[in-house]
């Protein structure tokens, strides 16, 4: 099957193949979703580097990352080339129109997966994030609860926060940024608004930055995602859930009685009708990060330092130029715990 999209062709392979078996949605349905709402997406991963979350066979089964683009892509596909303190490199698709998300998403991507930065300088973030990531046991209640209160220490640094569903069961802060500061300077920040959350909840039974899983109670409130090459899906995004759950823009007046499970792959144009692009214009309110350190009782921020320089562990290790294998266990495990946030 061959779709039009603006000037490109795009191939669609095995269209009518069942990826949300509980919905009945098949694969052209994520297409034609995507293409729907190409210009609320495209707010969100024109100009970034994408990272490749493959679910051949649809939501529930195997899966593999895949960052270097395929050698077998079409030539009109913007690319990026990025090199990593290992040593090693990789070119990234860069998804800037609506054909590029429908080719993407017929490699079998259910979810978008982009970086925290563009790619005019993909060593400083644009946008600084808190991830509430809820454990087992962890009421929604208390996810919003959280969210409140991070949007409180965000007013009063300066910062316009952007909430949004993950689309599984936490929810995701935006507050867009000057790309002035390297990710761990990002990182540094985050760490301290995340602490500050943390100490005005008071109780590690709802909120915890603790860092080791086995230790924690309540929510984790994660400041770690902003860290370089690290990715999250991407607002409108459809995540590999048997619902074909969205990860929902939120206004801010809705969070504290959301129910995330209202935004999936069938009612999200009709919500898009209802309320609009909530994150319209979000690019336009980048604040500087730099004056704001001395208000958290921090060192002053080093424009100089872009790259923590830790090593990789193997389940980020790299794949062949031609798409290649993760160990499998490897790789579900890593996406498993992304997909819960």
């Amino acid at each position: 099957m061959r779709l039009r999209v603006g000037r490109r062709e795009v191939k669609i392979s095995n269209p009518d193949k069942v990826f949300f078996p509980e919905r009945g949605l098949k694969k052209i349905d994520l297409v034609e979703y995507y293409l729907d709402v190409a210009a609320c997406v495209l707010n969100h991963v024109q100009r970034r580097p994408m990272q490749m979350l493959r679910h051949p066979d649809g939501a529930g089964e195997w899966f593999f990352y895949q960052k270097r683009v395929p050698a077998n892509h079409p030539d009109w596909l913007e690319t990026v080339h990025i090199k990593f303190p290992s040593g090693r490199a990789a070119d990234f698709p860069v998804c800037n129109d609506a054909a590029c998300v429908a080719w993407i998403v017929n490699l079998g991507c259910i979810d978008l997966h982009t970086w925290h930065s563009r790619v005019t300088d993909v060593d400083r973030p644009d946008y600084l994030l808190i991830d509430l990531d809820p454990s087992e046991g962890n009421p929604w209640r208390h996810v919003r609860k959280i969210s409140l209160v991070v949007k409180d220490v965000m007013d009063e640094l300066g910062l316009k926060s952007f909430p949004k569903t993950s689309g599984s069961t936490g929810l995701h802060i935006l507050a867009p940024i000057k790309p002035e500061l390297g990710f761990p300077e990002v990182r540094r920040l985050a760490k301290a608004m995340a602490q500050e959350v943390e100490r005005r909840i008071g109780d590690q039974r709802v909120a915890t930055t603790t860092w080791k899983v086995a230790d924690r109670l309540g929510v984790f409130v994660d400041y770690g995602q902003n860290s370089r090459d690290r990715t999250i899906a991407s607002a409108y995004s459809i995540r590999p859930r048997a619902d074909a759950r969205a990860s929902a823009p939120l206004d801010w007046d809705e969070v504290a009685s959301v129910r995330p499970e209202r935004f999936t792959l069938t009612t999200m144009r009709k919500r898009i009708d209802e309320v609009g692009d909530l994150t319209k214009g979000m690019w336009r309110y980048k604040r500087s990060l730099v004056p704001l350190f001395s208000k958290l009782d921090l060192e002053p921020a080093d424009p100089k330092k872009v790259d923590s320089g830790r090593r990789r562990g193997r389940v980020q290790r790299w794949e062949s130029e031609q798409g290649g294998w993760q160990s499998r266990r490897a790789a579900q495990e890593q996406a498993s715990r992304r997909a819960k946030k």
